[in-house]
């Protein structure tokens, strides 16, 4: 049963706040690595996209939370499914979000969206992904540029602020500590520093091992 529901874009602390989350005891979480290194949930992914009614208890099989692509794109639906859920949006500066998604997911995305990429793994990835990629930044999109994209962030938070009620809603920026996420989860503050995840490095490295199709090793250890 889902308990956590990350509403957050990729690149907003998503890898750090899935460690948080797992230590507090809301794990497993689920992020975009657990889709690279499990091929085979590309059909539990398909079938959110597809079906109708989803089955979401079959999708989130097995993990008490989520964050990132392909598991936030889904916040509303799974705020429907599992209204007792908590939704915690990761929130970032949108420049600084912009700079570190050039750096990484923009530079990734540009073979796969201009059809250069051959691998049959990163092929079925791109089924996964473009929908949701089209849905944030439009359905003629490429790789967006810099308005494109800010604008993109912003309506995001927007829409997800309005959507989910004060009361079951925390907007949380990396730096601020155990804190506001302890108090919002009613759960004691750890006496270990909230974790602080640096997965440009991993990212480079997963997609990698991604395009020559072999097995996607665990990301942190």
């Amino acid at each position: 049963m889902v308990q956590i529901i990350g509403a957050g874009l990729p690149r907003t602390g998503t890898s750090s706040m899935k460690a948080a989350l797992e230590q507090l005891g809301y794990g497993p979480c689920y992020h975009m690595f657990e889709l690279l290194s499990h091929p085979g949930h590309l059909s539990r992914w398909q079938h959110a996209l597809e079906a109708e009614p989803v089955d979401w208890d079959s999708v989130v099989r097995g993990y008490r939370a989520g964050v990132d692509w392909p598991f936030s794109h889904f916040w509303r639906e799974l705020a429907a499914a599992y209204p007792r859920a908590k939704v915690v949006l990761t929130d970032r500066d949108p420049r600084r979000w912009y700079a570190s998604m050039s750096a990484t997911i923009f530079r990734m995305a540009e073979g796969m969206l201009a059809g250069t990429s051959a691998g049959p793994r990163e092929a079925e990835l791109f089924e996964i992904l473009h929908p949701i990629w089209s849905s944030l930044f439009g359905e003629a999109a490429g790789v967006p540029g810099r308005e494109q994209a800010l604008a993109a962030f912003e309506r995001h938070r927007a829409e997800v602020v309005e959507a989910v009620p004060a009361e079951r809603l925390l907007v949380y920026r990396l730096g601020q500590g155990w804190g506001p996420l302890c108090g919002f989860l009613g759960a004691d503050e750890p006496a270990t520093p909230f974790p602080h995840l640096n997965e440009t490095g991993v990212m480079h490295r997963v997609m990698g091992e991604v395009r020559a199709g072999g097995d996607v090793a665990p990301p942190f250890g």
